[in-house]
C-alpha cells in the first residue's frame, strides 16, 4: 500500500523580538581578552608568536555567546584556550579532521559544560553532558532546590576544516522572587520567577511563559507550544510541565529534534517556585537536509514530545539515536518488551528478551507497522490527519497476520526467538484501544482483550484488562465484570532483589487480588476488580505522581476526546462506553480525592462515582473514618472470643500491618487485646507482656509507623528492630544480623508466643506451603489458634488448608475484610444516583453540616447489612455464576418484575429522595441489570444454598412474579 500525505503546519506563533531574552553582553571582554592573553604568555605552553592569534580567535570568530566570558575566570578562560590548542595538535598528528573537546566545571550551586557538537547529532559516546545535567540539576529540580539552564552553540567553528561548533552549558541554581507562594500567587509568574530570569526575560517571553505556565498548572501532562522566529526560518519550541514528573526530558528532546534533522542554537530551562519547568528550544534545519521543510518536522516533535515525556530513555534507545528506529518504533518496542516479560517470565528472563528484541530491528519495525495501521493510520476509522510518522509507514506491500508470522518464523532463528516475536503479535491483535497517539498524554495505556490469556492459568476468565506503564512505573487494571469495582495499590520494593521479585509476580498478584475481591463483592452490585502500580526500582518515592499518571491515561481510554491536537479521538475495537470504579488500597488511600476530582476536570460524567473511599465533603463515605473493613476483620476476632469463652482484654495477638495505615490503625483503635507484636514498613515491635496500648494509640491516631514509638514504653522483655538496623542484641541475649530479613519473616518467628494472628498488612503469599510448616511446633499443632486475614491473599489456600487441617481457626481474607465493600458500593450507587446538584445538597459533608440524608444512609446500611458467614469459594462462585445468568434472561426483559426488584434492591433512602423511575434513567443499565442480578442471586443462594433442588428457583421468583401482575 503507497500513501502519499501532506502533514499540516500546526498553529504557531509569530514572535516580536528574535531572541525572547536580552541578549547576554559582557563590557569587560575586551579587557579580560588581554588578561587572558598575558595569562598564557606566563604559562608558554602556547608559542608566544600564536597566543594571541589564538586568544583572538577564541574571543571574536569562534562566536561562544558572552555569558561565558561573564561567568568565567581569566585562569578558567585560558585553560580551555590551551586544552582547544591541545586538541588541535593532537587531531593533527593523527591526521584527523575530527576535534573533540570536552570541558567542564561542576559544583553544588551549578555548572559549565563546554563539547564539540556537530549540529543535528547527538552524542552516543563520551560525556554526554545532557545526560548529566538531567540527572544532576534538572531532574532533581523543585520548589525547594532549583537549577536554570542557559545552552548556547557558538556562531563558527572549532576549525577552517570542520563543520564542529562549541556547545556550551551554562546550569545555576536558582533564586526565586518568591520561593513559597500562596494558591493567588502561583499563576503570577512575577511572584514565582527566577530572580535571573526576571532580569534576562522580555516582556513578550513573560506573556508566552505565562500562559503555558497556567495552563501546566491546569493539567497533568505537558504544554507544547510553537512560535515562529520573526524574520527568520528559526522555530521556537516552548514545553512546560510539572517538576519531577518525568527524567532524562531534556537530553532526551534533542535526540528527537535531531532525528529530524533539526538542530538547536539555544535552549533554555526555567524553574517556577510553584513546581513548574519551562524548556525553551531554538531550532534550525541542518544545512543541506533532504527532510521535508521545518514547519513538517516540528509539527511531528510536537505530536511525539508526549512519547518522549512518557518515556524518556528506555533500552532501545540507541537504536533510535542511530536512526533504526523511529521514536515511536523504539517506544512500541519496549511496550512489547514488558509485554513479553509477564506473559513470558516462566520462560525467559527480562535480559534475554531484550537481546532477542536487539537483534532483529528489523522485525520491530513491521510489527509496529502492523500496530499502527490499526490504532493510527487508517483514516476513515479515525478521521486523523496523516503526518510525517504516517508517511513513514509507506511501504510497498502491508503484511497479513499471517505473512507477518511467516516473516518472523523465517527470520528468527530458533523457537525461543520465535515466541518473543509471537507474543508481540499476541499484543498487536489483543489491543482494542491506545493512547500511544494522543496529542498529549502522560503515560501509555492500553486496553486489551484478555482472551489469550491461557485458562489453565487463569481458570475465571477476565471481562477487562489495562496496561499502563509510565517512566515511573507500570501497572495493570483487571476485572471479571463489566460493573466492577476494586482497589487500586502502590508496590514499592526495598531493592533490586525485591523489584524483581514483584516484577515477576506483578500480573498473577494482581490477578489474584481481583480474583478475591469478586468473591467479596458476591453480595453487591459490582463485581471484583484490581488495579496494581509497580514503582520502579529507583523511583520508590514517586508514588504519587505514579497514581496521578496512571489515572490519567486510564481515563484517556474511558472519556471521548474532543480537543483536537490534545484529547482526539482514538480507534476503538471495543465499541461500547465503559465505567470503572477505584477503591483506596495500599498506599492510596489519600489519592481517591484527586482521583475523582481530576475525572471531574477531564469532563468525566462519571466523576462522582470514579473513585470511592473519598473523604466526606466529596460525599465519600471513607473506610478509615467508619472503619468498615476493620470492622468486619474485628468483628470475626470479637465472634471467636465469644464463641469460645475468651476475654478480649487477656487475649494475646500478633499484628501485621502497623498504625501507619488503614487497616492497622484502625484495628489498634477499636481492639482491646494484648498487642505483642506488630510489623509494618519500618521494622518489628514486639513485648511479650504486651505492648503499651496508650503509646499505640497515639501512633495510630496520628499515622505513624512504629519506628515512632517510644522504647522507653516497652517491658525488660519487650525490643524494637528496624529494617535499616544490624548486629542488633534483643534482651534474649540473640543478636539479629539483618533488621530487614529480620522483619520479613518475624510472622514465621518461634519466638512470637500469641494465640492470634491478624495479618492487616504485608505481601501476597507471605505464607504458603513451602513456610506454613514454620507456623507448626514440634507436635505439629499451630503456634496461632486462630487467624482472622484482613490482609488480601497473605496466605495461599494450601497453607490455610494446612493450617485448619493441624487445628487453626482460620478465616480467610474474602470473608474477613469485606466490610469496605458494601460501603463502597452505597457509595457508587448514591454518585450515580444523583445529579451533580443534588449530590452536593445529599451526599458532601462540610465542616459544619453532614447532611441528614448522608447520616440516614450510612445507618440504614449498618442497620440491614447482609448477614456475615465463613465464605466458602463454593459460595461466592454459585452467586457470582447465578447474578451473571440472571442479568441475561429474560426476568430482566419482564419490566414490571424488573421494578419490583429494584424496589427491594435500591436502598430506601435513594428511592425516597430521587424515586425509582429517575434512578433507572440516571444510573447506567449495565449497573443496574447488576443490582437486579446480585441481588436476587445472593437471596437466592443464601436461602436454598449452592446445590438447590430443581424447583427451588420457581419456588424463589414466585412471590416477586405475583407481585409484578398486581
Amino acid at each position: 500500500m503507497t500513501v502519499t500525505a501532506e502533514s499540516p503546519v500546526p498553529h504557531s506563533h509569530t514572535l516580536k523580538d528574535i531572541s525572547g531574552y536580552i541578549e547576554n553582553a559582557f563590557p569587560g571582554k575586551q579587557a579580560q581578552m588581554v588578561q587572558v592573553t598575558e595569562y598564557l604568555a606566563e604559562k608558554a605552553f602556547i608559542p608566544a608568536a600564536l597566543a594571541e592569534n589564538e586568544v583572538s580567535w577564541f574571543y571574536n570568530n569562534l562566536g561562544i555567546d558572552d555569558m561565558y566570558f561573564a561567568s568565567e575566570s581569566v585562569e578558567s578562560i585560558a585553560n580551555h584556550i590551551m586544552a582547544l590548542y591541545g586538541a588541535k595538535i593532537f587531531a593533527y598528528t593523527k591526521n584527523d579532521n575530527g576535534l573533540e573537546i570536552n570541558l567542564e566545571r561542576e559544583t553544588d550551586e551549578g555548572a559549565v559544560y563546554i563539547h564539540t557538537s556537530r549540529p543535528g547529532v547527538s552524542q552516543l559516546q563520551g560525556p554526554q553532558h545532557e545526560k548529566r545535567i538531567d540527572a544532576k540539576y534538572l531532574d532533581v529540580s523543585n520548589t525547594e532546590r532549583a537549577y536554570r539552564l542557559e545552552s548556547y552553540r557558538s556562531k563558527g567553528t572549532v576549525s577552517s576544516s570542520s563543520s564542529t561548533q562549541l556547545r556550551t552549558y551554562f546550569v545555576r541554581q536558582c533564586s526565586f522572587v518568591n520561593p513559597t507562594p500562596t494558591k493567588e500567587q502561583e499563576n503570577d509568574i512575577r511572584e514565582t520567577s527566577d530572580k535571573t530570569f526576571l532580569e534576562k526575560a522580555t516582556e513578550n517571553t513573560l506573556e508566552i511563559y505565562s500562559d503555558v505556565m497556567k495552563t501546566a498548572l491546569a493539567r497533568t501532562g505537558p504544554v507544547i507550544e510553537m512560535f515562529e522566529v520573526e524574520g527568520s526560518r528559526e522555530r521556537r519550541l516552548v514545553i512546560a510541565y510539572k517538576q519531577q514528573t518525568t527524567q532524562s526530558f531534556f537530553s532526551a528532546i534533542s535526540d528527537l529534534y535531531h532525528y529530524y534533522d533539526l538542530y538547536s542554537t539555544r535552549k533554555y530551562v526555567e524553574q517556577f517556585s510553584n513546581g513548574i519547568t519551562i524548556v525553551s528550544l531554538y531550532l534550525n534545519q541542518v544545512p543541506k537536509s533532504t527532510a521535508p521543510p521545518i514547519e513538517h518536522s516540528i509539527h511531528q516533535i510536537i505530536k511525539e514530545a508526549s512519547l518522549i515525556y512518557c518515556l524518556p530513555t528506555t533500552p532501545l534507545q540507541s537504536f533510535f539515536q542511530t536512526n533504526k528506529l523511529s521514536v515511536q518504533e523504539s517506544i512500541y518496542g519496549y511496550i512489547g518488551w514488558i509485554f513479553a516479560q509477564h506473559f513470558r517470565t516462566d520462560t525467559f528472563t527480562r535480559d534475554y528478551i531484550l537481546e532477542i528484541i536487539k537483534t532483529y530491528p528489523e522485525l520491530v519495525k513491521l510489527l509496529y507497522i502492523n500496530f499502527a495501521m490499526i490504532h493510527y493510520v487508517n483514516p476513515a476509522v479515525n478521521s486523523l490527519t496523516p503526518t510525517l510518522s504516517y508517511q513513514r509507514l509507506r511501504t510497498d506491500t502491508v503484511l497479513t497476520d499471517e505473512e507477518l508470522y511467516e516473516k518472523i518464523r523465517r527470520t528468527t532463528s530458533n523457537s525461543h526467538e520465535l515466541m518473543v516475536f509471537e507474543s508481540f503479535l499476541i499484543f498487536n491483535k489483543h489491543v482494542l484501544k491506545t493512547n500511544f497517539y494522543q496529542p498529549t498524554k502522560v503515560a501509555l495505556s492500553f486496553r486489551m482483550d484478555p482472551s489469550f490469556l491461557p485458562e489453565i492459568e487463569y481458570p475465571t476468565k477476565l471481562f477487562g484488562m489495562f496496561l499502563v506503564i509510565g517512566s515511573e512505573f507500570r501497572g495493570f487494571h483487571l476485572r471479571f465484570r463489566d460493573v466492577a469495582r476494586g482497589g487500586i495499590r502502590i508496590i514499592r520494593s526495598r531493592n533490586r532483589e525485591a523489584y524483581s521479585i514483584n516484577l515477576r509476580s506483578l500480573f498473577d498478584e494482581n490477578y489474584a487480588l481481583a480474583a478475591t475481591q469478586q468473591r467479596k463483592n458476591k453480595d453487591i452490585p459490582e463485581g471484583g476488580s484490581k488495579g496494581t502500580i509497580l514503582l520502579d526500582v529507583n523511583q520508590q518515592d514517586k508514588a504519587l505522581v505514579a497514581f496521578e499518571k496512571y489515572v490519567d491515561a486510564v481515563l484517556d481510554l474511558l472519556i471521548l476526546g474532543e480537543t483536537p491536537g490534545i484529547k482526539e479521538r482514538i480507534v476503538d475495537l471495543y465499541k461500547k462506553p465503559e465505567i470503572l470504579f477505584f477503591g483506596p488500597d495500599e498506599g492510596t488511600a489519600d489519592y481517591m480525592d484527586w482521583a475523582s476530582a481530576h475525572a471531574r476536570e477531564r469532563g468525566a460524567s462519571f466523576w462522582k462515582a470514579f473513585t470511592t473511599g473519598k473523604s466526606q465533603s466529596l460525599g465519600g463515605i471513607p473506610h478509615d473514618t467508619y472503619g468498615m473493613t476493620t470492622r468486619s476483620v474485628h468483628q470475626y476476632v470479637l465472634g471467636i472470643y465469644r464463641k469460645l469463652g475468651l476475654k478480649e482484654e487477656s487475649v494475646h495477638k500478633l499484628q501485621t500491618g502497623g498504625p501507619d495505615g488503614d487497616l492497622g490503625s484502625n484495628e489498634i483503635k477499636i481492639s482491646k487485646d494484648k498487642t505483642c507484636g506488630i510489623v509494618d514498613g519500618s521494622g518489628v515491635l514486639y513485648d511479650s507482656e504486651g505492648i503499651d496500648r496508650t503509646e499505640l494509640a497515639r501512633l495510630a491516631e496520628n499515622r505513624l509507623m512504629i519506628s515512632n514509638f517510644d522504647i522507653s514504653k516497652l517491658s525488660p522483655k519487650g525490643f524494637r528492630v528496624l529494617v535499616d538496623e544490624v548486629n542488633v542484641k534483643l534482651p534474649s541475649g540473640e543478636i539479629i544480623d539483618d533488621g530487614l530479613s529480620f522483619r520479613n519473616n518475624f510472622h514465621l518467628n518461634p519466638m512470637v508466643k500469641t494465640e492470634v494472628f491478624v495479618p492487616c498488612g504485608g505481601r501476597p503469599e507471605s505464607v504458603d506451603l513451602q513456610n506454613v510448616g514454620r507456623l507448626l511446633d514440634a507436635d505439629n499443632h499451630p503456634r496461632f489458634k486462630y487467624i482472622v486475614e484482613g490482609a488480601n491473599l497473605f496466605f495461599t489456600q494450601e497453607a490455610r488448608l494446612r493450617l485448619e487441617r493441624a487445628g487453626a481457626v482460620v478465616f480467610k481474607d474474602a470473608s474477613a475484610n469485606k466490610g469496605g465493600v458494601t460501603s463502597s458500593s452505597l457509595e457508587v450507587l448514591a454518585a450515580l444516583s444523583f445529579n451533580d446538584e443534588e449530590f452536593a445538597e445529599h451526599m458532601q459533608v462540610t465542616e459544619d453540616h453532614i447532611p441528614a440524608f448522608y447520616q440516614e444512609y450510612v445507618k440504614e446500611h449498618q442497620r440491614t447489612k447482609t448477614p456475615r458467614s465463613i465464605l466458602s469459594d463454593d459460595l461466592s462462585l454459585a452467586i457470582v455464576k447465578l447474578n451473571e445468568n440472571l442479568q441475561q434472561t429474560s426476568l430482566w426483559d419482564n419490566l414490571a418484575l424488573r421494578k419490583v426488584v429494584l424496589e427491594e434492591a435500591f436502598p430506601n433512602m435513594l428511592l425516597k429522595q430521587v424515586g425509582l423511575e429517575t434512578l433507572m434513567k440516571r444510573v447506567p443499565e449495565n449497573y443496574v441489570r447488576a443490582i437486579f442480578g446480585s441481588y436476587l442471586a445472593s437471596r437466592f443462594v443464601y436461602k436454598y444454598g449452592t446445590e438447590p433442588s430443581q424447583f427451588a428457583f420457581f419456588e424463589f421468583i414466585s412471590p416477586y412474579s405475583l407481585k409484578a401482575q398486581q
